[in-house]
């Protein structure tokens, strides 16, 4: 029986035929992330073979053309699509290091309220009775009434946000951010289902999600200097199915039509497993449909969507595009499923928005490029190697070059579109016409076929929205967008590639992660939680793939 020897870890995984790395490397508990759940489309799950020798005894099959030929040269295959013949050594990225410079938006747009917490503590003899929602909850010896806590947690599809604050003061003690640890199973939600419904997934998927929010917990409470026993409620805000997925409810419904969910929201659930307290709660703020969560409850609350005079159009930009549409108090919602380019997958060059990553580009008059790079001091600067392009970069390069003719309606690369000192950036990979940034970070015509599905997407719900209320883009007064990746975004760039209207120009608001200011308002006002449900009710769903005239739509606004 073949072993594979994951050389960073050192340990030796007997494989049976059939067993491909990535397959031995979960059964050890070795991180490779393969975004696409092992369909291999993304490439993102690269090992290497040093050993030229033991190469031979490594079968790989499709997927190959995601590696550069210099890669295979090296000794790089996709695990998912790699399997061993022979005994062979494997060397895996260090993700942790990668991961650990990730640029995550903890807050956002807030607003004044009072506080009326869930929790409360009463001194009774010689012990402390702790309250929750009138209810009593259970007993600590001595005086606590003091040591009164919360954690609010933002649980986005990429990323996670965690917020520990003071239930009696309103006081935001210390905040952690992190990569979302299912990431390395699967990228988006529909893939995450999927995973879900496999072999042990949705035990894994929601492992591995407490043991990251339990190692930030502990982590914000050792900033705080106080117990984790004294943190008796914690609110999950994110999408639906990020919900199912952290409350190991089986997500498979919000797969299949007619995508019925098997958590509302607007209740409590167990706290078993988290490093609270042993009576500790979770509040699951109400949800909308299937594919519009409390991330996306919260940023009405935040918004006060129901309250804004003339219209408004709220999106939340992300692999799980959420929208809203809020016109003198009335709402409509929907999504759509942008895909996972927004975060820098399925991009030749794509990578999350960590250090050494393209996140911003500007074509100037003369047609030299400038950008930024994460880690970077300074436009171009030489400090920090441009390693990749994160989803902020891809959208600004790709409006850029549409506003300057390098790329045409059709989303072709135009050969005669480059002037000046663009024509420096002109070049060819394996034959084919691509836009060089800087070294080995380039932009392919694939990229913008990436770029041109999730940003049709994401334009189709808007404008079906607007249709929904018989109003066109020219009515909407403002529009706001929501989340962390959101916020690095340029309004230029969203107009240029068409995934804005023009009409839209100069009403754009970027107004941060609401769902986790959401989930803090949640957490400090008990208030929020009834009006919220009972709102939730009053919001038109709009199913975009029930509409016949969805495809027409989304084909329109392919182009730029």
């Amino acid at each position: 029986m073949p072993s594979i020897n994951f050389i960073n870890e050192n340990i030796n995984v007997d494989v049976n035929p059939g067993v491909s790395i990535l397959e031995a490397a979960r059964s050890a508990g070795i991180v490779i992330e393969s975004p696409c759940n092992a369909v291999g489309t993304c490439g993102k799950c690269k090992v290497k073979i040093p050993n030229p020798e033991e190469r031979r005894f490594v079968r790989s099959e499709d997927g190959l053309h995601r590696l550069s030929k210099k890669e295979q040269e090296e000794g790089y295959v996709l695990a998912c699509r790699s399997y061993a013949a022979g005994d062979v050594r494997v060397l895996v990225k260090d993700y942790a290091k990668e991961n650990s410079s990730l640029k995550i938006l903890k807050g956002g747009n807030s607003f004044s309220y009072e506080r009326s917490p869930f929790i409360a503590k009463k001194l009774s003899g010689g012990h402390t009775e702790v309250y929750g929602g009138g209810a009593l909850l259970g007993k600590e010896q001595g005086d606590t009434c003091k040591e009164i806590y919360g954690v609010a947690v933002d649980i986005g599809t990429t990323t996670l946000v965690a917020a520990l604050v003071d239930l009696a003061t309103g006081k935001e003690f210390a905040s952690e951010s992190a990569l979302n640890p299912q990431t390395r199973f699967a990228q988006d939600v529909l893939s995450r289902i999927q995973f879900a419904g496999e072999n042990n997934g949705l035990a894994t998927l929601q492992q591995v999600f407490i043991d990251a929010l339990n190692e930030m917990i502990n982590s914000m409470a050792k900033t705080a200097d106080l117990n984790t026993e004294h943190i008796y409620e914690v609110v999950y805000s994110g999408n639906t199915t990020m919900l199912h997925l952290a409350c190991a409810e089986d997500p498979v419904s919000l797969g299949q039509y007619p995508y019925v969910p098997k958590i509302r929201g607007g209740n409590h659930v167990s706290a078993q497993g988290l490093s609270i307290s042993p009576f500790g709660l979770i509040y699951l703020p109400p949800i909308i449909s299937a594919y519009v969560g409390a991330d996306i409850v919260s940023g009405i609350l935040v918004s006060h969507l129901e309250e804004v005079k003339g219209t408004t159009v709220f999106i939340d930009v992300g692999t799980n595009g959420e929208l809203v549409l809020a016109r003198d108090g009335k709402l409509a919602a929907s999504s759509t499923a942008a895909g996972p380019a927004f975060e820098g997958m399925n991009i030749t060059c794509g990578m999350r928005a960590s250090k050494g990553s393209v996140e911003s580009f500007h074509v100037n008059d003369d047609g030299s490029c400038t950008f930024k790079v994460i880690g970077s001091n300074a436009d171009n600067n030489d400090d920090v190697k441009a390693t990749g392009i994160c989803g902020s970069g891809l959208l600004d390069i790709a409006g850029e070059l549409v506003r300057t003719g390098v790329i045409g309606k059709n989303g072709r690369i135009q050969a005669d579109g480059y002037n000046g000192e663009l024509k420096k950036n002109a070049a060819k990979k394996d034959g084919k016409d691509i836009f060089s940034i800087t070294g080995d970070v380039y932009l392919a015509q694939k990229d913008i076929r990436q770029v041109q599905l999730a940003k049709g997407a994401i334009r189709t719900g808007i404008e079906m929205l607007l249709a929904h209320f018989n109003i066109t883009a020219s009515d909407v007064d403002s529009v706001e967008i929501a989340g962390s990746f959101g916020y690095h975004l340029n309004e230029n760039s969203l107009i240029s590639i068409g995934l804005l209207s023009p009409a839209f120009a100069g009403k754009v608001r970027f107004v941060g992660n609401t769902s986790m200011t959401g989930a803090v308002a949640f957490l400090l006002n008990t208030g929020f939680r009834e009006k919220m449900k009972e709102l939730v009710k009053r919001v038109d769903t709009v199913e975009l793939a029930n509409d016949p005239a969805f495809e027409r739509i989304f084909v329109g606004y392919l182009g730029f």
